[in-house]
């Protein structure tokens, strides 16, 4: 336990008020009841399911929640106006930006987080500090009505003629969370990415770029990608029925929820050299000034449930307690799939902050109308 959480905890109350918390000492029952004898909390989400989560934990604990629905562009400046004015309203923030709340609300000690002891083993390594709330999968997709299945097998064809103009996803320049997987892919993928260019071509990448990855992004933005503002928009472009030559397209499984016969017909791309698509997380936040401690730490475990967490699972995104199944109602299907998924690594989460300029830079200065 940190400096900062120790202190909060003692000014909290009786010494048995942190135990429920600290690891050594953790007793769940005893977190309920200290949780029970402390203020309501609010609890800050990009998603309008928020709402829905805070009323069934109230219900289930008894302690009282409201959950809030905060843009993802909006959470940073929020939290930090609020800790920084010392009038915290939000509790526990679910950070759907991650570099920039690891790059500046941690380090203004505004926010900590903290995983479930009970639930450390079943949680992977990388993704307990800070713990990951849930994945949202990004995946590449295909129009089913048109297609038997995905038209392409390597993400170097639709740098190709026969994709241009015919690929649609989020502009990197107002998404940045796009600019953060492309610096991830070149930290810590670029190798597969130069394979899959050599399998592709039958010979190895040979660009002025300095890396496989650049010459990638260089490629794609030179292709005139379809650059949205929603992945609604995006998966419009692809799923919509009636078309001849229909966009492939890159989106959030959340878009799925509109499959239906008379909605769209979209299809999860598979087997794509190097991935399928990749994962960005939500991270669980505590306010290093929440008057409610315990009720913070309850429902930051309360949503690593499968109870908790199955308004949002029922859109694709994925829990990282490992126990918790894919929720039956995601039309994606991509939790058959992981495997093909790029992971994120938050250890690196600063470096994707310090580089988004220059990856929006590169993207202005390569894409293609």
């Amino acid at each position: 336990m940190g400096a900062g959480v120790l202190a909060m905890a003692l000014a909290a109350g009786p010494a048995w008020a942190q135990n429920a918390w600290d690891a050594e000492g953790f007793d769940l029952d005893a977190l309920v009841a200290a949780a029970q004898a402390e203020p309501g909390i609010t609890v800050y989400d990009s998603t309008g399911k928020i709402v829905e989560i805070a009323e069934a934990f109230a219900a289930t604990y008894g302690v009282e929640a409201t959950g809030v629905k905060v843009s993802t562009g909006a959470q940073i400046d929020q939290v930090m106006r609020e800790g920084q004015a010392g009038n915290v309203v939000g509790d526990v923030v679910v950070v759907q930006d991650v570099p920039p709340a690891m790059a500046q609300l941690v380090p203004m000690g505004l926010l900590e987080s903290w995983t479930p002891p009970d639930l450390v083993d079943v949680i992977p390594e990388g993704m307990r500090d800070p713990v990951i709330i849930v994945s949202s999968p990004n995946v590449w997709t295909y129009n089913t009505e048109v297609y038997e299945s995905c038209p392409v097998s390597n993400i170097w064809e639709l740098t190709e003629p026969e994709w241009n103009r015919k690929l649609a996803m989020q502009d990197p320049l107002g998404k940045p969370t796009y600019t953060d997987w492309f610096n991830q892919m070149e930290m810590h993928f670029d190798e597969a990415v130069a394979s899959a260019y050599e399998a592709h071509y039958g010979a190895p990448l040979d660009t002025d770029e300095e890396s496989a990855t650049k010459a990638w992004v260089k490629a794609l933005a030179a292709n005139s990608p379809l650059l949205t503002d929603s992945d609604s928009a995006a998966g419009d472009s692809v799923g919509a029925r009636g078309q001849a030559e229909p966009f492939m397209g890159l989106m959030a499984t959340a878009k799925f929820r509109d499959n239906a016969p008379d909605g769209l017909a979209l299809g999860l791309c598979t087997g794509l050299d190097p991935f399928s698509g990749w994962m960005y997380p939500g991270i669980g936040m505590i306010s290093t000034q929440t008057d409610s401690p315990n009720a913070a730490r309850l429902f930051i475990r309360y949503l690593l449930t499968e109870e908790g967490i199955a308004p949002q699972s029922a859109d694709g995104k994925l829990s990282s307690n490992t126990e918790v199944p894919a929720h039956p109602e995601d039309l994606s299907g991509v939790a058959d799939y992981l495997d093909e998924m790029m992971p994120y690594s938050t250890a690196t989460a600063m470096d994707d902050f310090d580089t988004r300029q220059d990856w929006q830079d590169f993207w202005r200065m390569n894409y293609t109308r």
